[in-house]
């Protein structure tokens, strides 16, 4: 270990990261659970889900406009420490508290998907129990590849978002050529038009499918020329992602008959409609392996963001420890293994039933960080009209993400408090000894 907390994270050395792997992290990260399961979570929805879609692509992109803008201005900075310098720590803290959490809750989620998904292959999966000891493997399995370093875990990313690509292709091939048939029939569009109240409940859930345009600014610290690389990833990833979303989650949603889209593999059951059970068992493998390769960047990010915090003084110093390749060890083992006890305590939920409900605290939790996010922006003056646009889209999915979920991102916020003081305090008696 390296007991230097500024030790080699800190060095030329552990910049590994370039703009294909950026946007192979930022692509990963967000091609992961959401395109794959959201089908099933927004069928109900209908024609409000596609008109969600649009609100939360455009929020989206504003968003990480906002945040490219701020990294160009503090490029050693990531997004919870630009909220810092706006602000003062405790916002700084409050903003990096609830997003490391969010990430924890994302790799729950994900997790789940992954085994929803293989659980069209092995039915036996699709048990609480059973469901909840595959989820927790496939947690740490990610964590020992990030444990090797953010070099092996950048090569994986690259990999795995190459592999997620083609059940995505085959589904958009596999549109085309039944709607062109006509085998395929579009759900009517209501005769009553769209919904308010539609359109906000499914903009929370799609913005899901889309958490992870940041990715490339808060592992700024692993990027090389962060300044140049960091804006170029964000935007490229956000656009063509949101691009590929519309397109094929919509396009599940709206041809598959609502009674095939709730189950733990929308894709498969798509393209067990439309084409033969044969090769929709092969689909549901790659899915599985797209869910990893997002695990995989999420768990690179859930080492990150409480190894800066520690460095920053807002966390305990021993989460400030890296190994001599830089890796966060301390802060990947604890957030897996508060990962793995909230799926233990979740385990008799259905994994669709899980996966909502996790999708969704997830989705406010991280929204706090788009609002921090916009907030510094205005106070630095940066871009102010998009810093305007984007703080209204995040407060709007706040709400749409309904009082239970962004209630209790907001007790988890405060349950931070006390970790925020104990970690001053240590930092204010180190520096009176020295003294």
């Amino acid at each position: 270990m390296n007991d230097n907390p500024n030790g080699a994270a800190t060095g030329s050395s552990s910049r590994t990261l370039g703009l294909a792997a950026c946007i192979a992290l930022v692509m990963g990260n967000m091609i992961g659970s959401g395109v794959f399961l959201l089908p099933a979570s927004l069928a109900p929805f209908g024609w409000d889900a596609v008109a969600g879609w649009v609100f939360t692509i455009a929020g989206s992109l504003v968003l990480a406009f906002v945040i490219a803008r701020l990294t160009v201005a503090m490029p050693d900075a990531n997004a919870s420490q630009m909220i810092a310098r706006a602000y003062g720590p405790l916002a700084g803290f409050a903003i990096g508290w609830i997003y490391w959490l969010s990430i924890i809750i994302t790799n729950v989620t994900i997790a789940v998907a992954a085994t929803a998904n293989l659980s069209s292959v092995l039915p036996a999966l699709a048990k609480p129990g059973v469901g909840a000891v595959c989820s927790i493997a496939f947690l740490w399995a990610m964590t020992g590849v990030n444990l090797i370093g953010a070099r092996a875990a950048g090569i994986t990313q690259i990999g795995t978002t190459i592999i997620k690509l083609i059940p995505i292709a085959v589904v958009l091939v596999l549109l085309v050529i039944v709607l062109g048939s006509g085998e395929a029939q579009v759900a009517p569009f209501p005769a009553q038009g769209l919904t308010g109240v539609g359109i906000t409940a499914s903009a929370a859930l799609t913005l899901w499918a889309l958490l992870g345009f940041e990715s490339a600014s808060v592992a700024a610290d692993k990027v090389r020329d962060p300044a140049r690389t960091i804006p170029r990833a964000t935007l490229i990833g956000t656009a063509a992602t949101g691009l590929i979303y519309l397109l094929v989650c919509s396009g599940i949603a709206l041809t598959l008959p609502a009674a095939e889209t709730q189950t733990g593999s929308p894709f498969g059951a798509f393209v067990s409609h439309y084409w033969s059970p044969g090769p929709a068992s092969f689909i549901a493998i790659f899915v599985v392996i797209s869910c990893l390769g997002a695990l995989n960047g999420w768990t690179l990010l859930q080492g990150e963001v409480p190894l800066a915090m520690a460095r920053a003084g807002e966390l305990p110093r021993w989460l400030a420890v890296t190994d001599a390749k830089g890796t966060p060890v301390r802060g990947l083992i604890l957030s897996t293994m508060l990962a793995s006890l909230m799926l233990v305590a979740n385990s008799l939920q259905g994994l669709v039933a899980l996966f909502t409900a996790m999708a969704l605290l997830a989705t406010s939790a991280t929204l706090w960080l788009y609002v921090g996010c916009a907030l510094a922006s205005l106070r630095f003056r940066l871009v102010v009209p998009a810093a305007v646009i984007g703080l209204g889209y995040a407060l709007w999915t706040l709400w749409g993400a309904g009082v239970a979920a962004s209630g209790s991102s907001i007790l988890l916020m405060l349950a931070g408090l006390p970790f925020y003081w104990w970690a001053r305090r240590g930092r204010k008696a180190s520096k009176d000894m020295i003294s």
